[in-house]
């Protein structure tokens, strides 16, 4: 079971990543607009090197044939870096784009997935995640629930080494669904991770927590003073 962080803000990046075991950072145009227009490799470089070369970063395409999809994804691997994940929409095109890609050794993130169809093309073509989307799937009466499972069901009856990066989320109860029905890796927003873990019967454990040590052994004595 993975997280990664939905998003390329430097400074969330920076911060969030101290507290929650993230394993990569993924991204889309979507997400780049929320930031402006960046200097796109460099900004991506910057990220590279806050988490390392041990996480993983992926980076989608705009192009929408199978050339541009190929020469995208050649300069994003040349002026990043070759580790980065190209993330690939699940076209007729974009299935072409995934094999040759592979065939290249190349890392790839099927995307834009809604679709059972669209999930099992892309396992057979050698994409490395697939990216279903869950909160656009139940926005258009799509079960994201059944999708993801009979993608699990099928990358273990037939031993993929695909991983089901489930996206698109607007709460942690659509993120533990998909990890109960078989998804590997979540990525989130990282506010969406910061808001669960701020709910307020939460602090109130840790406020009663100190009231009772306190009324024991003292306001202001710390463990380590003992």
């Amino acid at each position: 079971m993975e997280y990664m962080f939905d998003t390329i803000n430097i400074e969330d990046i920076k911060h969030y990543s101290e507290f929650y075991p993230i394993t990569g950072i993924t991204s889309n145009p979507s997400i780049i607009k929320l930031e402006g227009k960046i200097n796109y490799f460099k900004h991506f470089k910057q990220i590279r090197e806050i988490i390392g070369m041990d996480k993983s970063l992926h980076i989608q395409v705009v192009a929408e044939d199978f050339e541009g999809i190929m020469s995208e994804a050649n300069a994003i691997l040349k002026n990043v870096d070759k580790n980065v994940f190209i993330k690939v929409p699940v076209t007729e095109e974009g299935l072409k784009a995934i094999r040759a890609l592979k065939k290249k050794g190349i890392g790839v993130t099927a995307t834009a997935i809604y679709t059972k169809v669209q999930g099992l093309l892309a396992m057979e073509a050698g994409a490395d995640f697939i990216a279903p989307y869950f909160n656009r799937m139940e926005n258009i009466d799509i079960d994201p629930i059944e999708i993801i499972t009979t993608f699990a069901r099928m990358i273990k009856e037939y031993h993929y080494p695909t991983k089901i990066l489930a996206a698109s989320f607007k709460n942690m109860r659509q993120v533990n669904a998909a990890f109960e029905c078989g998804a590997q890796t979540a990525t989130v927003k990282p506010e969406l991770l910061n808001a669960a873990l701020k709910m307020p019967v939460i602090k109130k454990a840790v406020e009663d927590f100190t009231t009772d040590w306190e009324n024991v052994f003292g306001k202001g004595v710390s463990i380590v003073d003992l």
